[in-house]
């Protein structure tokens, strides 16, 4: 989730971001040239952070300033505490949102976007929600809820149907808990009235996520009505994505640069100078032209998402564990350390990389390099924190896949194991010079019991199924995993990283 902290004073040299500023503004930055007042709705996204405003609400605007896609505004909406604030905030300033870009080379540009139309209140029983999502002129649910949200049992893959949010909502269809109870409430209604289908776009770092969003859809619906679910898996469509774009979350810094540009922003949001969006085609209820303005149509999303979330994603978790327990506060700091930028390389060359689909273009090797490139921007104020954050999905997700396969191949998974284990260290919520580690899991309480019962006996770590399966049965991994755990307590992180890095590449 993007964790927005409240806003420092107020500049009074700035203006107050809302439709009656633009005027004065766009001598400053970029404004929005469609007429905002004959936009309408076309598509409903569930979590309206920092990511959401600057990738797929960057999609639709771009379409709007060509004078395209005005029947494909945006309803946002949210389901968590959190996101009242954000709901607040927004809507206090019309529902516009100012985007900074930053380059490596300390270059900036400013931008407001204005397709979102709306945000919805945040309810307990969601009946808003279900309300606007059952609406015929809604004809793609979106999402960005982390890729920790979407109830899979670890252990089969499938929906963790004893999951107490997903038990009441198939005990309670009227009166949902979760994004996805209001989905199925909605299409309910939209089946019962001949309203249609809707395509639900899943905006998250998951492989396959339009199939993980349909499972949890159907699935749902499948513990109280059956035929709602046939119905819902014959007429919905859910395609596959690949969203890539690194947004830092939002504090005084951001707040107060757009303040420098003369925004008074209450949310703004800071992004790289990269951006990709590869979408399957298939929207059951049509869909705007994003093709026109950057996006990929492509049968190839597999492929697109596993380079990226290996590579990209993967190696993200590489830097945030060890930066954290070293006390490190940015991406771009982690990647200035010699040590964790060689455990970074290595690991992403001997134990990644072989693991990566080949696609015409860009080789795997280029593509770590861009990767590398784009961590290493010191512009970008990517916290260790939020990277590190929800570990116990990201790892599943990013780096046990590759773990599995160099296993299955025979080829080298040392420095992997040793990943493993500096989370493991990290989540024992001590760094290296004795400060705290605060919660940054919403499992934090197990893995930090865990992680404090492996300190002695390492096996424990790999033991919570949930997350690792049967790996702590194959004793290549578990043993290198034991090892690495093992000298992290005794020697320190620095002599044990240099241990690895040091070594020849083993299987």
């Amino acid at each position: 989730m993007d964790e927005l902290m409240e806003p420092a004073g107020k500049d009074i040299s700035a203006s107050a971001l809302c439709n009656a500023a633009l005027g004065d503004l766009s001598g400053r930055v970029t404004v929005p040239v469609y007429d905002r007042g004959r936009m309408t709705p076309g598509i409903l996204h569930i979590g309206v952070g920092n990511f959401h405003r600057a990738h797929l609400a960057w999609y639709v605007h771009r379409l709007m300033q060509r004078g395209d896609a005005s029947d494909w505004a945006i309803i946002g909406a949210g389901v968590m505490e959190h996101d009242h604030m954000m709901r607040r905030r927004l809507l206090a300033q019309d529902c516009l949102t100012t985007l900074i870009e930053l380059d490596p080379d300390g270059g900036q540009a400013a931008e407001i976007i204005g397709p979102m139309l709306d945000y919805l209140p945040v309810e307990a029983d969601n009946a808003a929600l279900i309300r606007a999502m059952a609406d015929p002129a809604i004809r793609i649910v979106s999402m960005t809820i982390t890729e920790g949200g979407y109830y899979i049992n670890t252990d089969t893959g499938g929906l963790d149907t004893a999951h107490p949010d997903i038990r009441h909502d198939a005990e309670n269809p009227a009166r949902p808990r979760t994004a996805f109870g209001a989905m199925v409430a909605a299409l309910r209604h939209r089946r019962d009235t001949n309203a249609g289908p809707f395509t639900g776009l899943c905006c998250d770092n998951l492989q396959g996520n339009g199939a993980i969003l349909r499972q949890t859809v159907v699935g749902l619906a499948r513990l109280a009505d059956p035929d709602l679910a046939d119905w819902i898996d014959s007429h919905c469509s859910f395609p596959n994505s690949m969203v890539d774009c690194i947004v830092p979350a939002t504090g005084p810094m951001e707040t107060q640069l757009a303040r420098t540009i003369g925004i008074d922003d209450a949310a703004p949001v800071t992004h790289e100078n990269f951006r990709q969006w590869v979408i399957e085609d298939d929207f059951c209820a049509g869909r705007p032209d994003w093709n026109l303005v950057g996006a990929e149509f492509s049968d190839q999303v597999h492929q697109h998402e596993a380079r990226k979330i290996r590579i990209l994603n993967g190696g993200h978790q590489i830097l945030a564990n060890i930066g954290e327990l070293m006390g490190l506060d940015t991406i771009s700091q982690a990647m200035e350390n010699p040590t964790i930028h060689s455990l970074f390389s290595k690991v992403q060359t001997a134990e990644i990389l072989p693991h990566v689909p080949r696609m015409p273009g860009l080789t795997a090797t280029a593509y770590l390099a861009m990767i590398d490139r784009r961590f290493a921007n010191p512009a970008i104020v990517d916290t260790i924190r939020r990277v590190a954050f929800d570990g116990s999905a990201r790892h599943v997700g990013f780096l046990l896949p590759s773990v599995r396969d160099g296993l299955a191949a025979g080829t080298p998974v040392s420095g992997l194991a040793l990943v493993e284990a500096l989370w493991a260290r990290m989540c024992a919520g001590k760094r290296e010079d004795g400060s705290r580690i605060e919660a940054n899991d919403p499992m934090w309480d197990m893995l930090t019991a865990a992680a404090t019962t492996a300190r002695h006996t390492p096996l424990a770590w790999l033991q919570m199924t949930r997350i690792y399966g049967d790996l702590a049965n194959n004793p290549r991994f578990a043993d290198a995993f034991a090892d690495w755990l093992a000298s992290l307590w005794q020697d320190g992180v620095e002599a044990t990283v240099h241990r690895y890095i040091d070594s020849p590449p083993t299987s």
